[in-house]
């Protein structure tokens, strides 16, 4: 009876040890939130070295300097560290969609703007730097395969017409880095 009751203790106050240790990580991007685009996350752990991402972007400027500028993004992420779980060095895999209404880079001078959705295949890498016990800046960087949907439209023209000449969707693919920032994280 006594060594049962021993093991027992010892299971829970194992489990305990383990339950104190902190799993998961909210997390709010600094370097976007004085333009007022909003990028927050959730990182759960797995195991010692693996963790999983979930996070949004959210550019709420229907213009933003005269340029359209709508946009919502969201990524799930699997994260490998190299020495344990939210500490420093990671890389990770990740996945994500993305509705907008922008003006993309090339057609900034001119009256066209996109409207469309698009679907993105990537990898980061990162580096969590510890401030206090429960305190993390995540510093990261990622991008990979963009592949976009859209309809070309005429920003000064009524009603809406379209300079494309698509018939349903444009369609383009391209290599680019859509993922980046330096997340303030707490731990819990």
């Amino acid at each position: 009876m006594k060594k049962k009751f021993l093991l027992f203790t010892l299971m829970v106050g194992l489990n305990v040890m383990y339950a104190q240790e902190y799993k998961k990580q909210i997390k709010g991007n600094l370097l976007f939130f004085p333009v007022h685009i909003f990028n927050i996350g959730y990182e759960q752990v797995f195991n010692k070295h693996w963790t999983g991402q979930t996070d949004i972007l959210i550019s709420p400027w229907k213009s933003f300097y005269g340029r359209h500028m709508l946009m919502y993004m969201g990524h799930l992420e699997a994260r490998y560290y190299f020495r344990q779980a939210l500490e420093k060095w990671y890389v990770g895999s990740n996945i994500g969609v993305s509705i907008y209404d922008l003006q993309k880079m090339r057609y900034w001078n001119s009256d066209k703007y996109q409207e469309g959705f698009a679907v993105m295949l990537g990898c980061s890498i990162g580096y969590q730097i510890k401030l206090t016990e429960r305190w993390n800046i995540d510093l990261y960087a990622g991008g990979g395969n963009v592949q976009s949907f859209y309809h070309g439209w005429y920003k000064n023209k009524y009603p809406k017409q379209r300079y494309d000449s698509a018939r349903a969707w444009n369609k383009s693919g391209e290599w680019m880095p859509f993922r980046g920032g330096a997340m303030l994280s707490y731990k819990f």
